[in-house]
């Protein structure tokens, strides 16, 4: 009897719907942690909202473009108003940020370099921006 494999020749971005808003707490070295909202839009523009919890109360926003980065299953961000882009692998229903290099963050604290999608069951409100 034949063995079938569905998962040969899947892709994670050919499947997932990667378009939303994901949330995350980064670690931070002089402050409680990052509060981080990232809205991955499908024009591919993004919109990232950060705030240094314990340090600052001011967001700080960034707007830019993402692309699909050379390794399989990644985004590539690149802000508008800065050279250094940033690198996140996609998977199911989240983003887990990588290093400058683009290699998954090791040690105690990788785990906390995860964003999570907003399930988002409910129309959202209508703004009048």
């Amino acid at each position: 009897m034949a063995e079938t494999k569905d998962d040969v020749g899947h892709h994670a971005q050919d499947s997932l719907d990667w378009p939303g808003i994901y949330y995350g707490f980064l670690p931070c070295d002089d402050c409680q942690g990052i509060k981080t909202a990232l809205a991955l839009n499908k024009n591919n523009s993004y919109l990232l909202i950060t705030q240094y919890v314990g340090k600052s109360e001011k967001e700080i926003t960034e707007k830019g473009k993402f692309t699909a980065g050379n390794k399989s299953n990644t985004l590539v961000l690149t802000p508008r108003n800065s050279p250094t882009p940033r690198q996140y692998l996609v998977d199911e229903n989240r983003l887990i940020q990588l290093d400058d290099n683009g290699n998954r963050i090791s040690g105690k604290l990788a785990e906390r370099y995860i964003l999570r999608k907003k399930n988002l069951k409910e129309p959202a409100p209508h703004s009048s921006h």
